[in-house]
């Protein structure tokens, strides 16, 4: 699985993005999606996670009710809506493919590059 993720950019707090990770090669719809940040000088920090359906999602404390972790499987794609998005969650995002809904990074097989989200005060 090859993962393209897209979408970053400079927001102003309180704003909105949507992050893309399109998704081409092995069976994309077997896999378990996830989304991973690291910030500068600290370590990479699971976001969310999806499961092959789209039935069962799992987020972390810091984004719970801000981010919705969404799948298209007819598109190969799974987006990461972020609202109400604050300085901290200023970030280098990655979204990685694996075959269990975890957020250990260390499980998943296969990453993106990551997408740069800018959030200024």
């Amino acid at each position: 699985v090859q993962l393209q993720a897209s979408g970053g950019g400079l927001v102003l707090a309180g704003g909105s993005l949507r992050l893309s990770c399109a998704a081409s090669g092995r069976t994309f719809s077997g896999q378990a999606m996830g989304w991973f940040r690291q910030a500068p000088g600290k370590e990479r920090e699971f976001v969310a996670v999806i499961n092959w359906s789209g039935g069962s999602t799992v987020y972390a404390d810091s984004v719970k009710g801000r981010f919705t972790i969404i799948r298209d499987n007819a598109k190969t794609t799974v987006y990461l809506q972020m609202n109400s998005l604050k300085p901290e969650d200023t970030a280098l995002y990655y979204c990685a493919a694996g075959r269990r809904v975890t957020g250990h990074g260390s499980l998943y097989d296969y990453w993106g590059q990551g997408t740069q989200v800018t959030v200024s005060s």
